[in-house]
């Protein structure tokens, strides 16, 4: 994927202090304008002086990603502001404890991830295909917790949601790809210091579930390659944990 002279855009939907921090700072780097969709404020616009410094232009979009009926105004918003969007990297982080024993899974909890983690990455899905498809262009990237292909116990909660988003990206994958549209998906199982999500984990689960910690630029680049090479649905990082036990 090459940039045009004056720039692609490419939305990060989940724009916090680590990974969407690097992946912003690695397209920036490949001269892309960045639209920066998160619900904190001060998080973005820190993250946009620093894009800044480096010669990006970003722009903050505060926004509450739970709300999926308000998607396709933002991606008009978006649009409008910054021009069409070239590329789509979602992973919105709930700021919880991703990880929930299955036994005590129940409806309402998962009812209460299911716009974050569905239904607005299909709406924003909906909302960028269009024009995609009218350039003959474009990236979609949806990041997941290592749980949504790799069920094991004590990692459910979460998961079963993300799953069912990761099935219907393997079915757009085979739909779009002849189209010039690329979607592609990554797994990840780490923990990226500096998130939020390494914040709302402690420590000791980390240990306890075996969880390695790394840095966000490695994903970051990970990001960039899958988008420019376009050769992969999916790629798990850093590997697959172990498969759970029947």
């Amino acid at each position: 994927m090459t940039a045009e002279a004056d720039g692609k855009v490419i939305a990060l939907f989940g724009a916090g202090p680590g990974l969407g921090a690097a992946v912003a700072h690695r397209f920036g780097r490949e001269g892309y304008r960045v639209a920066l969709v998160a619900r904190c404020g001060d998080t973005m616009r820190v993250l946009a002086e620093e894009l800044a410094g480096e010669g990006v232009e970003a722009v903050p979009f505060p926004a509450d990603l739970s709300r999926s009926e308000a998607i396709p105004d933002l991606v008009a918003d978006i649009t409008t502001r910054l021009g069409p969007i070239g590329a789509v990297y979602y992973a919105p982080i709930t700021g919880e404890s991703p990880f929930l024993p299955a036994t005590e899974v129940t409806p309402q909890i998962l009812a209460g991830y299911v716009d974050l983690y569905l239904y607005s990455p299909i709406a924003v899905v909906n909302a960028v295909l269009p024009g995609m498809l009218g350039r003959g262009d474009g990236a979609i990237l949806v990041g997941h917790g290592g749980s949504a292909a790799h069920p094991a116990p004590f990692r459910s909660g979460i998961g079963p949601i993300m799953s069912a988003t990761r099935n219907y990206l393997y079915s757009l994958h085979g739909e779009l790809a002849e189209k010039g549209v690329y979607v592609g998906t990554v797994t990840i199982s780490a923990v990226i210091l500096g998130s939020t999500g390494a914040a709302a984990v402690d420590t000791e689960l980390i240990t306890q579930l075996g969880l390695p910690t790394a840095e966000p630029s490695d994903p970051a680049d990970l990001l960039w390659n899958m988008a420019d090479a376009r050769d992969r649905v999916e790629v798990a990082w850093p590997a697959p944990p172990p498969e759970s036990q029947s």
